[in-house]
């Protein structure tokens, strides 16, 4: 009996240990990213003075916004990104056989006539049905085609496009209006960038007037507040860290900007994962690396993509269980670049760091609550251990995500209003007590779908970012 309790302790210390380490790294990356950031602007602010931005050095993009079932939002969005402050480009809308009125909505408030043109097929996509254009906005194409997901979605839209950049946008998404600029000027800074995401933030609470942002607020639900305290600690540390650390793993679906050579040299979106996002940016790296190519693949700071958030129960657990299930598969289709020194930093700190904190992280922490718990209970461990627990557990979490914030307020400070920043850093507390377990028990249902071979998307509930001032 004596083993069995000495056996319960040493794993008792290890999920400590655990939860040590997780949380170490993520300081790590919290100092790291407030530098990182810091740098990013002081630099940014010698591009706005010396006029750059106004140069004709920048690359043509054509923006892809694949939509299905989006007639609440579509028409607010596609304005949107045709009012974006830059001179060449093209927006194609996808529309990936929806059900409602996305397409119809989008005929009558464009004006849109049957397009002839003809593209070659680089990637492989569903058959398309019609392509519209409008003479009206001579930038809009949209391309009609039957459903076969995001991925395929996307895939159209790059065999549509005709310059040598694509961004990949979701339709319900708002773009800032200088957003393109600031993107594309890492490409002209640096040839060999093939890949380069932006910042995505919370729409919910937010007011837009005349499709554009006009003022940043905060959601009113508990759910939105805690998604926007997550996004923050998700892009402004996580993905600048990594960033930093030259180790990008993934570029948002939402909001990213990529060398349509590159994609299409890889063989374009792959329509057998609900991680389409990731996956492409393993596979680059993958390619890259084997074939000894230069290449960058960046995050910057600035750039913000606004996207609504789900706040109700079931579709925020359905989009949490996906995209665990898309973290396990991307990881696991390019598991050989795990701990192999070929792929640098890559390979060696972030592959495994991916593994352990986010992968495994649901399995590993829900187990430490039980057995702590039970272990308090039967008095294997006395209150002290428990309270340090807690401590590491919590209340560093906490600390994380009161770090968001407050690198929020010394970079970027999109937040205004005094109230909303402390009501961010209120549910940056709340979010550990009762929602950070709650997450843990989604993600945990995420693996064990996937690990039964579910890919189903799910369906995504949505109410539309400023409907009502979409016409």
């Amino acid at each position: 009996m004596s083993v069995f309790i000495s056996i319960i302790v040493i794993i008792n210390i290890l999920v400590i240990i655990y939860f040590v380490l997780i949380n170490g790294m993520y300081l790590f990356l919290v100092i790291s990213s407030f530098f990182h950031i810091r740098r990013y602007r002081n630099i940014d602010r010698i591009f706005q003075m010396t006029g750059v931005y106004s140069t004709k050095l920048y690359k043509p993009v054509s923006i892809i916004a694949p939509a299905y079932n989006e007639e609440e939002s579509v028409i607010n969005s596609v304005n949107s990104l045709l009012n974006l402050k830059y001179a060449n480009f093209e927006v194609i809308v996808v529309n990936d056989g929806s059900k409602d009125e996305t397409l119809q909505r989008l005929i009558d408030y464009f004006k849109l006539v049957p397009d002839d043109r003809h593209r070659p097929k680089f990637v492989e996509n569903k058959p398309i049905k019609a392509v519209f254009s409008s003479e009206r906005y001579p930038k809009l194409l949209v391309v009609d085609k039957e459903n076969g997901g995001k991925a395929d979605a996307l895939n159209a839209g790059i065999n549509m496009a005709k310059n040598e950049l694509i961004c990949s946008v979701d339709a319900d998404s708002v773009l800032e209006t200088d957003v393109i600029l600031k993107m594309l000027r890492v490409f002209m800074e640096d040839e060999n960038t093939i890949a380069v995401g932006g910042v995505v933030r919370v729409a919910n609470g937010c007011t837009f007037k005349n499709r554009q942002l006009a003022e940043v607020g905060l959601p009113k639900s508990y759910f939105g507040r805690i998604q926007a305290v997550e996004y923050l600690r998700a892009f402004l540390f996580g993905r600048v860290g990594w960033d930093y650390l030259n180790a990008l793993l993934i570029i948002s679906g939402a909001f990213g900007v990529f060398d349509r050579r590159a994609v299409i040299r890889v063989g374009g979106y792959v329509h057998d994962t609900v991680g389409e996002d990731m996956e492409l940016v393993l596979r680059l790296h993958d390619h890259y690396i084997k074939e000894n190519i230069p290449y960058k693949i960046r995050f910057i700071s600035d750039p913000v993509c606004w996207t609504e958030v789900p706040e109700d129960y079931k579709t925020l657990a359905r989009q949490r269980n996906r995209w665990q299930r898309g973290l396990a598969d991307s990881l696991w289709r390019y598991k050989h670049m795990t701990l192999n020194p070929k792929y640098g930093k890559l390979g060696t700190v972030a592959m495994p760091f991916f593994i352990v904190g986010e992968l495994l992280a649901p399995i590993i922490e829900l187990s430490g609550y039980i057995l702590v718990i039970v272990s308090w209970m039967f008095g294997i461990v006395n209150t002290t251990f428990a309270l340090v627990f807690f401590f590491v557990a919590v209340v560093l979490g906490m600390i994380l995500s009161l770090s968001a914030v407050l690198l929020e307020e010394l970079t970027v400070r999109r937040y205004s209003k005094g109230r909303d920043v402390l009501k961010l850093a209120l549910y940056a507390l709340l979010e550990n007590l009762g929602y950070r377990q709650l997450h843990v028990w989604w993600r945990l249902r995420g693996i064990i779908a996937y690990l039964k071979g579910d890919k189903e998307w799910g369906e995504m509930k949505r109410e539309g970012i400023a409907k009502e001032k979409a016409a």
